[in-house]
């Protein structure tokens, strides 16, 4: 009797049911740099705003391969040619596509290691993982640095209207509870077509189109950008940095070896080894927690208050103008808190501080989303929308914020 082989697959709350449709791809998921990702939460701090908000970067990647997956099938049948051997560089380049994102994603990005993005690092996971399995994963390699020959596989998994984004928005609306972010991505996807090598949307996509771009603002806005959960982010990466600083004075307690690792390397610069890479593989969400743990009884008053700030959900106010903050408030918040704990100035510069968020929902200047009319002509979709808003939606905006420690705290 013939053997048949055991279907792979996964059961998420979003699509259901997804398949694995290649041993390639079951092996990559079962590699222990992927199943780290099931240690690093997809919204950083956000759980202090939405308690849902637990979601992993593993659960991103299975459905941002998933939408891959429905793409390749719906281009097919448009009659554009895909290989086998792109499709499979498409669905590794898309599950792939975060894997070097460290702990809290976002929040420790350029921290841990100053100077180095999430997508270098990925790169830099993609290619050891190609030499351990033989070199099967050169397309997606080409794929995800925008290369590839046909550009069209390449805004797949990067552009504006690419297959990360499409899940990621529908997943944390699904998490978070907020139902404003929800898209219908399965309609975005069948209405993607090809025009000259590049990706568009067929017109009758208009509508589909704007709905991503207002929800996108939204949560942006509202989720990714909230007020709260910004103030935390801040704490932990001011933590982070108080931690970096003692551990180089010889009197940090407690840390982890790859989290030691981490903290001494003081914006030297990131060795391009297998070890420095496994090292960093075995750092997430767990050994900052542990850290924070351990931390909040170090001698320090500031680290200390720090971790018992997060660990406690007892974070600083925040104040977000449409105006920098004048130098003159800042500096009295930080005047108050050095009489009120006995600090030096740069000690509560850890407890009040300022800066700028911007935000740009759609960014006309990296790519455009082109709508593909019916006579024939391609027009960016913010000029063919009737949708004023969303001609405000390609400018920056800018808005500035200032933290310090609540009354009654203080």
């Amino acid at each position: 009797m013939k053997h048949v082989p055991k279907l792979k697959i996964f059961n998420d709350p979003i699509y259901g049911f997804i398949r694995i449709p290649s041993r390639l791809l079951f092996d990559l998921i079962g590699h222990p740099y992927f199943q780290r990702l099931r240690r690093i939460s997809q919204m950083g701090m956000s759980y202090l705003v939405y308690p849902g908000a637990h979601h992993t970067r593993f659960h991103h990647a299975l459905g941002a391969m998933h939408l891959m997956q429905n793409a390749v099938d719906l281009l097919r049948r448009k009659g554009l040619e895909i290989t086998p051997e792109e499709e499979n560089g498409l669905l590794c380049a898309i599950l792939l596509h975060d894997i070097g994102h460290g702990p809290f994603s976002h929040a420790l990005e350029n921290e841990l290691i100053p100077g180095h993005s999430h997508e270098e690092l990925s790169l830099r996971f993609m290619r050891q993982l190609n030499e351990e399995f033989s070199g099967q994963l050169e397309v997606a390699i080409e794929i995800f640095r925008g290369c590839y020959k046909k550009q069209f596989l390449n805004e797949l998994v990067s552009s504006q209207l690419d297959m990360d984004r499409l899940d990621y928005l529908k997943r944390d609306s699904f998490y978070t509870g907020v139902a404003e972010g929800n898209i219908n991505s399965e309609r975005l996807i069948t209405m993607l077509t090809v025009y000259d090598g590049k990706l568009v949307v067929e017109e009758k996509g208009i509508y589909s189109v704007e709905k991503f771009l207002m929800a996108r603002r939204f949560m942006y806005w509202q989720v990714y950008l909230h007020k709260t959960g910004l103030a935390a982010e801040q704490v932990l990466v001011r933590l982070l940095r108080r931690a970096r600083e003692r551990y180089l004075d010889g009197k940090l307690e407690h840390c982890g070896r790859n989290l030691e690792y981490f903290l001494a390397l003081e914006g030297g610069g990131f060795p391009d080894t297998p070890e420095a890479l496994h090292r960093f593989a075995g750092l997430d969400d767990v050994d900052i927690l542990a850290a924070l743990k351990d931390w909040q009884s170090d001698p320090d008053p500031v680290l200390s208050r720090l971790c018992k700030m997060l660990l406690n959900r007892r974070l600083p106010a925040i104040k977000i103008k449409k105006k920098p903050i004048a130098e003159s408030k800042l500096e009295g918040k930080i005047q108050r808190v050095q009489a009120a704990w006995g600090l030096t100035r740069d000690e509560a510069g850890y407890f009040v501080f300022s800066g700028e968020i911007v935000n740009r929902a759609y960014n006309q200047d990296r790519q455009n989303i082109n709508i593909l009319r019916e006579n024939g002509k391609i027009r960016d979709v913010a000029s063919t929308s009737d949708q004023l808003n969303l001609q405000a939606l390609s400018a920056d905006v800018v808005k500035h914020y200032i933290c310090y420690p609540k009354k009654g705290v203080i």
